[in-house]
C-alpha cells in the first residue's frame, strides 16, 4: 500500500539548519508531484513547498519559507527532501509529506509527519 514516512525533525536553535526526508513507497513515485505541508496545534495544514515530478522539476514555495527553505527529490530513491535554512521559531510545527497530484485516494495519504522546534 502507498506509504509515506517522514524523518529527520528535531530540535534546532533560531538560524540552524535541518533537512526532512520523505520515504515512498507504493506507488510509481516519479510520476507524481509532491509536497510538504505543516500543522501546528489547533490551526489547520499548510502548504510549505511542492515539486513537479521530474527530479529537478518546477517548484512553489510558501511566501514565509521563500529564500530559506528548498524542496528537491531523488525519484531513483523515492524521496523527497526539505533542506530548512535560517530556520525561525514560527518554523516550529509537525511536517508531512503528500503526494500533490494523482487521484484523491493518492493525495489523501498522509505520513506520521515529523516534529520540528525551534527554540533557543
Amino acid at each position: 500500500q502507498v506509504q509515506l514516512v517522514e524523518s529527520g525533525g528535531g530540535l534546532v536553535h533560531p538560524g540552524g539548519s535541518l533537512r526532512l526526508s520523505c520515504a515512498a513507497s507504493g506507488f510509481t513515485f516519479s510520476n507524481y508531484a509532491m509536497a510538504w505541508y505543516r500543522q501546528t496545534p489547533g490551526k489547520e495544514r499548510e502548504l510549505v513547498a511542492g515539486i513537479g515530478s521530474t527530479t529537478g522539476g518546477s517548484t512553489t514555495y510558501a511566501d514565509s519559507v521563500k529564500g530559506r527553505f528548498t524542496i528537491s527529490r531523488d525519484n531513483a530513491k523515492s524521496t523527497v527532501y526539505l533542506q530548512m535554512n535560517s530556520l525561525k521559531s514560527e518554523d516550529t510545527a509537525a511536517y508531512y509529506c503528500k503526494i500533490a497530484s494523482g487521484s484523491p485516494n493518492l493525495q489523501g495519504t498522509w505520513g506520521q509527519g515529523t516534529q520540528v522546534t525551534v527554540s533557543s
